[in-house]
């Protein structure tokens, strides 16, 4: 099997290739990253992986001449390539809507040429929007708040349309909020570790009251690899953990670690729109497809907060990035 894993060299993508090489490896021949290397990607993601099946190429997802040709040489994709940060969709909404719209239609162009690929299109559960009660299942109207999460929106049902347009086999998976190692430090969780190890205060949003559900990402990856192998095309599978964390509850996880106190917290004023809550029902994955999560969310943050104590050598040069 050779494998185009487009935004390889993110914090998501990077870890599934780094995932399916350590657990599948008989299986696979290539693993080919397509990455722009932007502000939030880094080659230092790709460290200790056997580079004999590794083929890196720096690129734009935009690219159709690029895409086109990787695609002709490969038997699956997993399309993470995507700007995420809400933020920086806030302050900067065009390339947004250029990378995750423009830049999945140009990839979907290409697997209209080879119909018997399999594409993996990996979403979010911002597209749902926000929920007070209960929990979105994959039938649930699209409500974007954001412009990120309306790209995202916009670039499923792209995905979508072209499956039943052109029979193409894909599927469409949204997960929750991820954390683990590699994760850029402009997220909630390593900005909040990395704070703390620089004696920085935590900037939480409002009162802390917004909450999201979190999965560790060798869970998501476990997931994405389960819809690979046995997911229906044209089907959309939610990935969620069922653990739900206010922005406050998890500053105090992440407090308490340290062993510290409150005073570390810094109000900020509440983001534009800032959703109240995310909830996902992963039923279907789950009942349908057999997976479920496996780590416990509070020694994985552990073993995250650890990592990143570890690696400052990581994510020292790409904070400045950012500062």
């Amino acid at each position: 099997m050779r494998i185009l894993i487009t935004g390889g060299a993110g914090f998501i993508g990077s870890n599934f290739v780094k995932w399916a090489l350590n657990n599948h490896d008989s299986l696979i021949e290539k693993v080919v990253v397509l990455d722009k290397l932007t502000y939030a990607g880094t080659l230092t993601n790709l460290t200790d992986i056997d580079t004999r099946k590794l083929e890196f190429v720096q690129n734009d997802i935009c690219d159709s001449e690029i895409v086109e040709s990787l695609v002709k040489r490969v038997d699956l994709i997993t399309h993470f390539a995507a700007e995420t940060h809400v933020d920086r969709s806030i302050s900067g909404p065009a390339e947004f809507i250029l990378t995750n719209v423009l830049g999945t239609q140009v990839l979907l162009d290409a697997v209209k040429k080879k119909p018997e690929i399999r594409l993996i299109h990996i979403s979010t559960d911002e597209v749902y929007g926000s929920i007070d009660e209960g929990s979105w299942d994959e039938s649930f109207p699209l409500q974007p708040n954001s412009p990120y999460s309306a790209s995202k929106a916009a670039s499923d049902l792209i995905a979508l349309s072209y499956a039943r347009t052109y029979g193409l086999d894909i599927c469409v998976t949204r997960c929750c909020n991820n954390y683990g190692p590699n994760q850029f430090p402009e997220k909630l969780i390593p900005l909040f570790v990395t704070n703390i190890m620089e004696n920085k205060k935590l900037p939480l949003y409002g009162d802390g009251s917004n909450i999201r559900e979190w999965i560790h990402v060798e869970d998501h990856c476990r997931a994405i690899w389960q819809v690979v192998q046995d997911g229906d095309s044209g089907e959309i599978y939610n990935i969620g953990s069922g653990i739900e964390k206010s922005n406050l509850e998890l500053t105090k996880l992440i407090l308490d670690e340290f062993k510290l106190e409150l005073d570390y917290i810094q109000k900020m004023p509440d983001r534009l729109n800032h959703d109240s809550r995310y909830s996902l029902n992963s039923n279907k994955l789950i009942t349908q497809l057999g997976w479920k999560p496996t780590i416990d969310f509070e020694k994985g943050l552990r073993s995250t907060i650890k990592w990143y104590q570890e690696n400052r050598a990581w994510w020292q040069p790409l904070k400045q990035r950012v500062d």
